[in-house]
């Protein structure tokens, strides 16, 4: 018995993958004969059929589904062996794959891969974005090295990952020039309600932390006058700038809007019953309309009145698989973001 060997099964998972002998042969740089030949010679090697022909198409039969999950693991535990391989010349050359939740990976990640790529300018860093949970579960599947998200790890993968806080961020509750609240700067809690809003999909990090935010607030989601619901932070942010309700955004975001006027913070002042010992002066300020406590505020100056605002802090998570073999270079990377943990280049993690 020959056995199988790596191009055949490297063969075997592009057909699988493009249910096509001809697109599998172009996506390899080979002939069609030469697929045909490999997939032929691996069903007459164990007497089983990998694929069903129907006329001119292809199904993948069950034997074929059970070669395809343990040819995956084959081909990515000899991808990690090389890469580690390549490793062991101080850190010269290799590659290392990252995986980002979007707002990780535009505002905060790309000064650390800078930093990293400052000290080792060989290496070929391969960093993916999409939502948290598109990260957790490709980091748990070995898609990446490591994997940064803002939002929780879920319940079922919590056995599979090591996570762990390197940063954290503030969610701001924005709006454009045209919302009323633009003036106001400040709201409280009950009046989270009484304005349309501007939502991130479910799997993103920002949206469940959000929401974690409103449970503990004592509101639930569905009180909310959500009229929009998009897939990146980005095009809410359009949306609020173009005058569409509020949002919750990452003040990584909407730094520089604030900064120009376009966009505004609006403080929200957590009055609910108990929560601290709240002067009766103040108390009875919270009865007053945003209006009139803006009023009042500008002929009393810079004077405290011991508000307490409600914030929402969220924590940035690394994660990595906890089984998985992990390269030189990912340890050294890790190590870094560690490192910026101790040097207390973060914020502290506030409890809401």
């Amino acid at each position: 018995m020959a056995g199988m060997t790596l191009e055949q099964l490297k063969i075997f998972l592009a057909v699988a993958q493009n249910l096509h002998f001809t697109r599998a042969a172009e996506e390899l740089y080979i002939t069609q004969p030469a697929v045909s030949a490999a997939i032929h010679n691996l069903e007459q090697e164990y007497g089983v059929k990998l694929f069903h022909r129907i006329g001119r198409h292809i199904e993948i039969a069950e034997a074929g589904k059970l070669l395809q999950v343990e040819a995956q693991k084959i081909l990515d535990q000899v991808s990690l062996a090389e890469r580690g391989l390549r490793e062991l010349n101080n850190l010269q050359r290799g590659e290392l794959k990252l995986g980002s939740s979007l707002t990780i990976g535009n505002y905060w990640l790309p000064s650390k891969i800078s930093e990293f790529k400052s000290q080792y300018p060989g290496i070929q860093i391969d960093c993916t974005l999409a939502n948290a949970e598109t990260i957790c579960v490709g980091t748990a599947m070995g898609q990446f090295d490591l994997g940064l998200v803002e939002g929780d790890v879920k319940p079922a993968l919590q056995n599979t990952l090591d996570y762990e806080i390197v940063a954290s961020d503030r969610l701001q509750i924005v709006v454009g020039q045209k919302h009323p609240w633009f003036e106001w700067g400040e709201v409280d809690l009950s009046q989270l309600t009484q304005t349309p809003w501007v939502m991130r999909v479910r799997e993103s990090g920002t949206q469940q932390r959000f929401e974690e935010a409103l449970q503990n607030w004592g509101i639930n989601l569905s009180e909310l006058n959500v009229i929009l619901v998009f897939t990146s932070g980005e095009m809410a942010k359009a949306a609020i700038e173009n005058g569409v309700g509020a949002t919750g955004i990452s003040e990584l975001m909407v730094k520089k809007e604030i900064q120009l006027g376009t966009l505004r913070a609006i403080r929200v002042i957590d009055n609910r019953e108990g929560n601290g010992a709240i002067p009766s002066a103040v108390t009875e300020r919270l009865a007053l309309t945003c209006a009139e406590r803006l009023a009042l505020s500008a002929v009393e100056g810079s004077r405290s009145v011991g508000y307490t605002y409600a914030e929402i802090v969220r924590p940035f998570f690394k994660i990595k698989h906890r089984q998985r073999f992990q390269t030189a270079l990912s340890k050294v990377f890790e190590q870094m973001l560690i490192s910026s943990v101790l040097d207390g280049s973060h914020q502290h993690l506030s409890v809401i």
